[in-house]
């Protein structure tokens, strides 16, 4: 997963012609460590597609502008604009973030 340092960085990216997968996390989140745990598996069934995170306390602003209220939040950009969003309450296990995938991406 490429980490994504400044805003010019993100908005060059979600501007890509082929869905991209962004993740939002914080240093400080015990949420996002778990995802840590398990998105290598996602990110493998996945893995025909662009993978992202964002440290949304390095990078200000764009959480907010893409609401993302609750971290991790896995959100899918096309073409400059978001196509979906999972929220954090949602992305606790690899089966509920690997079912969103599916339901956005197959």
């Amino acid at each position: 997963m490429k980490h994504i340092d400044t805003e010019e960085q993100f908005n060059e990216i979600i501007q890509s012609d082929k869905p991209v997968i962004v993740k939002f996390f914080a240093d400080w989140c015990p949420d996002c460590k778990r995802m840590d745990m398990f998105i290598g598996d996602v990110m493998d069934e996945f893995n025909n597609f662009d993978w992202y995170e964002i440290n949304s306390d390095e990078v200000k602003g764009i959480a907010q502008k893409y609401e993302v209220m609750g971290i991790p939040s896995i959100l899918i950009f096309k073409d400059g604009e978001k196509l979906a969003h999972q929220h954090s309450a949602d992305t606790k296990t690899p089966e509920s973030v690997s079912e969103f995938l599916h339901q956005q991406l197959v």
